[in-house]
């Protein structure tokens, strides 16, 4: 018995993380990947390659998980009844998505904020919600706008505000290859569409806490 499965025995009881996958997927994903390989002139049966298409095929089962999750259950399930009515801003989430066009990664940052009205949501939902529609094959305009009317509709605030910055790996190792460009994508609801408060947001989110 290995060290590792010896741990996995004894730790049983305690935190362990699961990854599971459709099987059947990944096995219709890996031969596709297989045909791919071979008419790209690689030989999928040299060592380097022989696991390649069930790698590629967990992937992008992981890359895009986001088709089975329902974001507005999730900020649902953790919504609490609160009389704050100033704005909550969550900035510097991690953005990690698909460029629908090219199936190459789009990454970078997003930055969001809602004014509660009468209703307050974990903290924690805000950057889920944007991994569900981040783990899909995406645009960045879309992604902004999903995110943007799924808190609207969900947690019916007084407003909202989405702003996204990324660089997309389509304009950097193809096409154009500009490799520091970034794009800015932004979206507002309700009280964000007046100046001032738009504008206090976009200072809340360049300011820095050090």
């Amino acid at each position: 018995m290995s060290k590792f499965q010896q741990f996995e025995e004894e730790e049983q009881d305690g935190y362990l993380k699961i990854d599971q996958y459709n099987e059947k997927n990944v096995e219709r994903i890996a031969e596709h990947y297989t045909d791919i390989l071979q008419a790209l002139g690689e030989d999928p049966k040299r060592d380097g390659l022989i696991k390649t298409p069930e790698r590629v095929a967990k992937a992008l089962q992981f890359l895009t998980h986001g088709y089975d999750v329902d974001a507005a259950e999730l900020l649902r399930s953790a919504m609490f009844e609160e009389e704050y009515s100033q704005m909550v801003v969550v900035k510097d989430i991690e953005v990690y998505s698909m460029c629908e066009h090219h199936m190459l990664p789009f990454f970078g940052k997003a930055h969001i904020a809602y004014i509660p009205n009468g209703h307050i949501v974990g903290l924690s939902k805000i950057p889920r919600v944007v991994d569900v529609f981040a783990r899909r094959l995406q645009v960045q305009e879309r992604l902004t706008n999903e995110i943007r009317d799924c808190i609207q509709e969900t947690l019916k605030p007084a407003g909202v505000a989405v702003v996204i910055e990324c660089k997309h790996m389509c304009m950097a190792m193809r096409g154009v290859q500009k490799q520091n460009s970034v794009t800015t994508t932004s979206a507002f609801t309700g009280a964000f569409q007046n100046d001032v408060t738009r504008s206090e947001f976009l200072r809340l989110i360049t300011a820095s806490l050090g």
